[in-house]
């Protein structure tokens, strides 16, 4: 059974009317690539971020993603290293929301790499 996502929950307030012990959220979009790990269900796919914070990834796709599952993404950054170097978000973590192609990602870890000649490869 899915988890409902409501746009109107705290992720989507704007941070002066949200409470300030919640880490902050902010409303960026961006392209995304995951993959998910299992032995007997991997796949991979794409999509758009909605929020990105310091422990949840909202983002919508066309894949249909279970609560629970493990997954691995990276996100273009919208901010280069140095004025002049690409950066992608690596980030893993478990599936704590999927609802009508909005899914929500509660981060376990998460590193900054250079984009590189991968592209947005995990």
């Amino acid at each position: 059974m899915a988890t409902s996502i409501r746009l109107e929950n705290s992720a989507f307030i704007p941070s002066s009317r949200r409470d300030q012990r919640n880490p902050a959220h902010f409303p960026i979009e961006r392209e995304l690539r995951f993959r998910t790990t299992g032995k007997l269900d991997e796949m991979a796919g794409s999509g758009m971020t909605i929020d990105i914070g310091s422990k949840r990834v909202v983002f919508r796709t066309d894949q249909a993603l279970r609560l629970g599952k493990h997954l691995d993404m990276a996100i273009s950054w919208p901010v280069q290293l140095d004025e002049r170097c690409d950066l992608k978000l690596l980030a893993s973590g478990r599936i704590v929301g999927a609802d009508s192609g909005v899914v929500a990602v509660s981060i376990e870890r998460y590193e900054f790499r250079t984009l590189g000649m991968s592209g947005l490869a995990i």
